[in-house]
């Protein structure tokens, strides 16, 4: 593995720990054995860290849900199971991270938004095509449309300020926000098959 693997694989745990403001280059050498000027050899700054973090995330992302798509019996089951495995993921994040993202790092955001390589951009169109191909989404939906609709459906499901933890449990935001707005894209078939994994998932 080269140091540029080693240094974002690292800086990801790091990030997801402790958040991306309270972790410093010199920590992250620190943490590594390596040196500060080392990372800077390899990154001109943070923000070019955080990107690559970011684009890491993706291809990690993309892996997880092909082999779910691979192994699923229908579109329904696989996203249960991502849902769940996201669920998990996002219990293992400090609400740290998510902050500074969502407060401090918008550019980064947009700039990956913008070329397709956001965690998830590409990966949900793949989720929704398979969905109208078997019969459960609905063939007059834009699958652009509905691929940003989704995806800003489980930001806000997932967002903290929105629905505090202690207020509002995971899986009654995801009921509640997330698959009802499934439903509205869904065919009968869809609906039987939601109504079906839902009583599996209780």
């Amino acid at each position: 593995m080269d140091y540029r693997q080693r240094i974002i694989e690292e800086a990801a745990v790091m990030f997801r720990t402790y958040g991306i403001r309270a972790v410093t280059m010199d920590m992250l050498a620190n943490q590594m054995g390596i040196s500060k000027r080392t990372i800077y050899e390899v990154f001109n700054d943070k923000d070019e860290l955080l990107s690559g973090v970011l684009k890491w995330m993706t291809v990690r992302q993309k892996e997880v849900i092909d082999k779910v798509l691979n192994e699923s019996e229908n579109v329904i089951e696989a996203i249960y199971s991502i849902l769940n495995r996201m669920m998990e993921h996002f219990k293992s994040m400090s609400p740290a991270f998510q902050m500074d993202m969502k407060r401090q790092h918008q550019n980064i955001i947009k700039n990956l938004e913008d070329i397709d390589q956001l965690p998830y951009v590409k990966n949900n169109e793949v989720i929704i095509e398979r969905g109208i191909k078997e019969g459960i989404f609905r063939k007059d939906i834009d699958v652009k449309i509905i691929n940003r609709c989704m995806l800003e459906v489980a930001r806000m499901s997932n967002d903290r300020e929105i629905f505090p933890t202690d207020h509002f449990s995971d899986s009654e935001v995801i009921r509640n926000v997330y698959i009802n707005y499934l439903r509205g894209i869904c065919t009968q078939k869809g609906l039987n098959l939601i109504d079906l994994y839902e009583k599996k998932n209780k």
